[in-house]
């Protein structure tokens, strides 16, 4: 029935919005240590320059098998000013922090990291490139979720950044550490560009 047609985008509508809302309050739950979110948020963001310029690029594109979409420049810039707003917010959010991010701008960076990645069509890569973020928001769900069905908690605290605190890890250790595994997330998934 060519009526019905608009009904067959209501799954992939409801897989967007559930992707965004998703990314924007995983960065919000990260955001519990100096520097922790932004740190993760501008290597994420570097990333998707990354996947943005390549997107619009049309010998990369063929070349790494992506759609090819001419009219994402101007997300490739988005996203690079993203990173420079990410290093100056850096400066003054890193240990012990002059300036905290607080809701507006976590759940604001999510959502544009969410937006991008699905503007791309990159939203299967963005659990890998937002890894950090994924294990940060899993393991709040976990905690809810057997303390809920068990009566017992699988961390000492969710997220998990504050586990490691109360297992007295430093603030900065955690954070090196989170950003070390953002990295190696987001580089894993610029690997893939090339496995397909």
């Amino acid at each position: 029935n060519p009526d019905l047609w608009p009904l067959a985008f209501l799954p992939f509508i409801g897989f967007v919005v559930f992707m965004i809302v998703a990314a924007s309050n995983s960065v919000n739950l990260t955001d519990g240590l100096d520097g922790l979110a932004i740190g993760c948020t501008l290597i994420a963001a570097g990333a998707l320059t990354v996947l943005t310029y390549v997107s619009g690029h049309a010998t990369l594109s063929t070349y790494l098998e992506l759609p090819r979409m001419p009219q994402v420049g101007e997300l490739t810039i988005f996203c690079g000013a993203m990173v420079g707003a990410s290093i100056g917010f850096l400066w003054y959010n890193a240990h012990p922090a002059e300036v905290f991010m607080g809701d507006v701008g976590s759940l604001a960076l999510g959502g544009a990291i969410g937006t991008v990645a699905v503007i791309i069509k990159q939203e299967l890569l963005l659990p890998f490139i937002g890894g950090v973020f994924v294990i940060e928001a899993l393991s709040v769900i976990l905690q809810v979720a057997s303390y809920k069905l068990r009566k017992k908690r699988i961390f000492k605290m969710a997220p998990i950044h504050h586990h490691f605190e109360l297992m007295g890890w430093s603030e900065s250790k955690i954070i090196v550490r989170f950003w070390i595994a953002s990295l190696v997330f987001a580089l894993f998934a610029l690997t893939t560009l090339k496995l397909r």
